[in-house]
């Protein structure tokens, strides 16, 4: 049995092995979308003997010659389907350096299966509880200068015609997490056009190694996309949608002025659904929808 698979590798696509973000990342891969390199980690491998030589190998095989940084992230084998998404109620670790670290980090994704919050939120959703298990991604930390999210429908109002943006400096945890109110912009879908702009409160960053920084002032209402790179994402957006089915939840990070997808999942909260969204004015979409994922281990 192997343990680990390259995210371009076609056997990632088994949610049943290799859970929902590792599956919706291989997926990107076979489309020729901008994915960050990494690997998986085989839900089954979670009490196997010689599953930690297996991690060390496949993270040396990212990185020959230095220890790389990358971010470690849960991926549920019955997560993100287009009816439920269990996004936020898993571990992400990022920053993570070394072959040690990153078996420390998976194993922590791993115990996070059994979760007081992710156990209810099964419950809810009619899924045995028991039948849950992780699936790991671990892939290379993008050097950010922005990141954040994007919704191909309004995560306000589930208008269709829309695309939401939004985005703060450095890495994309401020935004996921609630830290800052994102800078927002809310695109026409059909005329790829501005509709509204939000410079939000950007005050807080979070560097490669995952340590936080304060903004300097003029920076946390300076716009941290530009209109273009805005439109880029809408196009991108677009795209994803097309090619994967319907709307979606992604999470991106630019880096040297180009995108990098992160994480792409069925939008579950208006796709196909009828009942009022109980979104919250003035708080951001992501913070929303997600909750904090954690800095990287030492």
């Amino acid at each position: 049995m192997s343990f680990t698979a390259r995210l371009d590798d076609p056997v990632c696509l088994d949610v049943r092995r290799f859970g929902g973000k590792a599956a919706g990342l291989a997926r990107l891969a076979a489309e020729g979308m901008p994915v960050a390199n990494g690997f998986a980690v085989d839900a089954r491998a979670r009490r196997r003997i010689g599953v930690d030589d297996a991690v060390r190998e496949a993270y040396h095989r990212l990185s020959p010659h230095s220890d790389v940084p990358v971010a470690v992230r849960s991926s549920a084998t019955a997560e993100d389907s287009a009816a439920t998404s269990f996004a936020g109620g898993f571990d992400t670790v990022v920053g993570v350096r070394g072959a040690d670290q990153v078996v420390e980090a998976v194993r922590r994704c791993w115990a996070g299966v059994s979760g007081e919050r992710a156990v209810d939120y099964a419950r809810v959703n009619g899924i045995n509880p028991a039948t849950l298990s992780m699936g790991v991604v671990v892939q290379r930390m993008v050097r950010a200068t922005t990141a954040g999210v994007m919704f191909t429908i309004s995560p306000v109002t589930g208008d269709r015609s829309r695309i939401v943006v939004e985005a703060s400096w450095g890495l994309g945890l401020t935004v996921v997490g609630g830290e800052v109110t994102p800078e927002r912009w809310v695109v026409d879908k059909i005329a790829l056009s501005v509709l509204d702009h939000d410079p939000g409160d950007k005050r807080l960053e979070y560097r490669e190694d995952g340590t936080p920084a304060v903004v300097d002032p003029a920076r946390r209402v300076a716009p941290c996309l530009t209109d273009d790179q805005v439109l880029d994402l809408a196009r991108l957006g677009k795209r994803l949608e097309r090619r994967l089915g319907g709307p979606q939840d992604v999470e991106f990070a630019v880096e040297d002025g180009v995108p990098v997808l992160l994480q792409c999942r069925p939008e579950t909260v208006w796709s196909g659904k009828t009942q009022r969204s109980r979104f919250t004015p003035g708080q951001g979409a992501a913070r929303w929808i997600t909750s904090v994922v954690s800095p990287g281990v030492s």
